[in-house]
């Protein structure tokens, strides 16, 4: 499929540091976030408009999407706790007993040919979906997009760039 990097479409692939995760449920990604925060500033001498706009805050994106390949792996990436055997052939998953928190860098390749990235995300997740032989369990996230630490953007939006070995 010819790629058209005036649009952003298709998730190709999501990965928490170097781990790739499964399936994203069709439909299910959506950036989500708030929208840009401002202030008016009226005059008793203006009625038809603001004198002044202060800005308060940038809009910021919070993406939810839907984990449907829930092999113990993607499980334990998403949601902490234990897994169970040895890998590649684990037998089964432990959920934490303690307050779990998975923060790291995201990268979402997209299949218009860019690469989101964020770098330091904070993923909430919980076991959901019906257990019917229509449907899948899934894991309903919510990656919060946090701040980084050395002050750079919270994310990044460029063209996925391939390098070829000598």
């Amino acid at each position: 499929m010819e790629k058209n990097k005036n649009f952003l479409y298709g998730i190709g692939s999501l990965a928490f540091d170097d781990f790739t995760m499964g399936y994203i449920e069709k439909g299910s990604f959506d950036f989500g976030g708030t929208k840009p925060e401002s202030v008016d500033v009226e005059a008793e001498q203006v009625p038809d408009a603001p004198v002044l706009t202060l800005l308060q805050k940038n809009g910021q994106i919070a993406p939810t999407f839907n984990l449907i390949q829930l092999n113990y792996e993607n499980i334990a990436a998403v949601l902490g706790g234990k897994l169970l055997g040895t890998k590649p052939n684990y037998t089964g998953w432990e959920a934490p007993s303690e307050l779990v928190q998975k923060s790291g860098k995201w990268t979402i390749k997209l299949v218009s040919g860019q690469v989101i990235t964020i770098p330091n995300g904070t993923i909430l997740a919980s076991l959901a979906g019906k257990l019917t032989l229509t449907e899948v369990a899934k894991l309903e996230c919510q990656l919060k997009v946090n701040k980084p630490a050395d002050g750079s953007a919270p994310y990044t939006i460029k063209d996925e760039t391939t390098t070829t070995g000598s």
